[in-house]
């Protein structure tokens, strides 16, 4: 079968009469097209062009093949252009899914920054309080890009981007505010806003907190990450939370546990991402997570 490569010296060959011409349109050498063309021949197995001393012409069997070969080259040149075009715009477009209480501490200061400097770049934003629902959506390639609170699967490609803390969050008169340590200890036999079964946040909290022995009373449940701080800021109890789920202006006192306790967090990929997303998980690893607008310290 004739290569793209030999059909292509060909039809620059003949259009332009001069093998010399048909390189230095092609960036190639002229012996590299002298060679293309000749292939081709031994191919057809009939002389498709005449070498003169100032060029090139066709033969009978040459003009009847210019046509078809035309044709070849202007298909294959079509199927490069679809498929850049198809790529730029689809880097055009970013899928995101997010655990619901990343979004506004990890994702919305990056894709904030995005809309000014990338204003080409449309982002779209699912959230989930399943990591299970959230790795699903990538894998069935409903997204770009998925963040987690946790270590990537095997199966997927993952970045940590960042390390999240979790918290207890109180009213600010409740007599742990003035400890000088809080330990998980301190949450043992206390009323817990803790989360409902359908954010599965609150099963990973009362997992790790069983394994540390400590057995806290559940006052109430919430499925939403961010009411759970602000139900104890309340008075209603204290909440063990990601610190990403403390808003600005939070009324209540934050306390981080000695020791620090942290999980990571993850950007997942199916493969290897696309050149935007890349950028964007890079720009999210560099932005990393701030704390929240209350004084977060072992120290009250």
């Amino acid at each position: 079968m004739a290569s793209f490569r030999a059909l292509e010296c060909f039809v620059a060959a003949a259009d332009s009469g001069s093998i010399t011409e048909a390189a230095r349109l092609l960036f190639l050498s002229q012996p590299a097209v002298s060679h293309h063309i000749s292939a081709l021949e031994q191919e057809v197995g009939i002389p498709l062009v005449i070498r003169e001393p100032r060029g090139v012409r066709l033969t009978a069997a040459g003009r009847a093949a210019l046509a078809d070969a035309r044709r070849a080259v202007d298909a294959a040149a079509s199927t490069v252009r679809s498929a850049r075009d198809a790529a730029t715009s689809a880097n055009k477009l970013i899928r995101i899914a997010s655990s619901e209480s990343l979004t506004v501490a990890l994702l919305t200061p990056v894709i904030g920054r995005w809309h000014v400097q990338y204003p080409d770049v449309f982002i779209t934003l699912r959230e989930s309080a399943s990591t299970q629902e959230l790795l699903q959506l990538v894998e069935t390639d409903q997204v770009d890009l998925a963040v987690i609170p946790e270590i990537a699967p095997r199966r997927l490609n993952g970045t940590v981007v960042a390390e999240e803390e979790i918290v207890l969050a109180l009213h600010h008169g409740y007599p742990l505010v003035d400890k000088d340590t809080i330990t998980l200890d301190d949450v043992d036999g206390r009323p817990l806003v803790q989360y409902a079964p359908e954010n599965e946040l609150g099963a990973w909290i009362e997992q790790t907190l069983a394994r540390a022995g400590v057995r806290a009373q559940t006052a109430m449940r919430t499925t939403v990450t961010t009411t759970a701080p602000q139900l104890a800021a309340a008075g209603l109890g204290v909440a063990v939370c990601p610190v990403g789920a403390i808003g600005a202006g939070f009324s209540g006192r934050v306390r981080s546990f000695t020791p620090r306790w942290v999980r990571p967090l993850s950007a997942v990929t199916r493969d290897q991402p696309e050149p935007v997303v890349a950028r964007f998980i890079a720009d999210l690893k560099k932005s990393g997570l701030p704390l929240p607008a209350p004084s977060l310290s072992a120290n009250p």
